[in-house]
């Protein structure tokens, strides 16, 4: 089965509202936002990456869920499994208590299994977060929004590009890629005015197309305005096919929001050194995306990003978080 139709059929049982319809990338139980992700070794991490990194970035996608809520780190329960001789183990524990530290979460629960020789390791976060008056969802998209960025898109696929090409491979693509950022301290100030938010786990225009067919509303995406960075750049260039490989390549978690169109975002107390970009609108229309570069229309490609399917079992062509389509 592929991902979204596992959620379909969940839909059948998660009928509370709290559950958001599973039509967003948390639950809201009694003013809690509450979120879970799984990493797999082989699908979400490389088995070379340093297991320190690997914690640090269980940590950190949940986080990232949090921020799309503008909700503050409460507290975690860890699901963690046991194999070999502990060392692998330790120093992923280590990734986690720096990123706990780094954001002011707690752990204060979880399980461990053992697992068989030669197993994929696997593990799991739920966070917990507090949120604000107003908990942003994908549903919340009103036409005449405008779509703003935060953060940069397509690092992280390069990152793991080079790391396939080359398992020795270092540099800022490939730190990108192994300890994402998560914008909680964007998420928190955007979150008050956002009709509807969500990071970009699985590729901007895989998760830009969730939101329109959760808000019942047609984004059209300006790719020519597609924030890159400076290494992205050097290493890819800025042209066409550079901005598509970045927007469908995933790992990225910015943030995507639907904000007013009299608001400018970039006139926000954000914090130093945020970068945020509009790049699209929001419209009455079939929920679909478009895209544009230079203002001529482009063909959305048939791959928008990274889904899990049931029989998947080649190495990692891609490696985002998500625990909703």
């Amino acid at each position: 089965m592929r991902e979204r139709e596992v959620i379909e059929r969940l839909r059948r049982i998660a009928t509370a509202p709290e559950a958001r319809g599973l039509l967003d990338d948390v639950a809201v139980l009694d003013g809690l936002v509450i979120t879970h992700d799984s990493i797999a070794e082989g699908v979400h991490f490389l088995p070379g990456d340093p297991p320190a990194s690997v914690g640090w970035k269980l940590v950190t996608v949940n986080l990232s869920d949090l921020a799309a809520k503008g909700a503050t780190p409460a507290g975690a329960l860890l699901s963690m499994t046991l194999s070999g001789d502990g060392a692998w183990e330790s120093e992923f524990l280590t990734g986690i208590e720096h990123a706990c530290e780094s954001y002011g979460l707690s752990i204060i629960g979880g399980d461990t299994i053992a697992l068989p020789g030669g197993s994929p390791r696997v593990f799991g976060l739920t966070a917990i977060g507090r949120g604000g008056a107003n908990i942003p969802d994908r549903r919340g998209g009103q036409a005449g929004d405008c779509l703003w960025l935060v953060g940069t898109v397509g690092d992280a696929a390069l990152g793991l590009s080079q790391l396939q090409a080359d398992p020795k491979a270092s540099g800022p693509l490939v730190d990108i890629y192994r300890r994402p950022i998560p914008q909680l301290g964007a998420g928190a100030v955007l979150g008050p005015h956002a009709h509807a938010m969500m990071d970009v786990s699985d590729g901007l225009l895989l998760d830009a197309q969730r939101m329109a067919g959760a808000s019942g509303c047609a984004i059209a995406l300006e790719l020519e305005r597609l924030p890159l960075s400076s290494a992205f750049v050097a290493e890819r260039g800025g042209e066409l096919d550079a901005r598509l490989f970045a927007a469908t390549g995933g790992d990225d978690y910015a943030l995507l929001a639907a904000l007013p169109a009299s608001l400018d975002a970039a006139t926000l107390s954000l914090p130093q050194g945020t970068r945020i970009t509009r790049v699209g609108t929001m419209s009455a229309g079939e929920p679909r995306i478009s895209l544009t570069w230079g203002g001529q229309a482009v063909e959305v490609p048939e791959r928008l990003g990274f889904e899990h399917q049931g029989n998947h079992r080649s190495r990692i062509s891609a490696s985002p978080m998500a625990d909703r389509p």
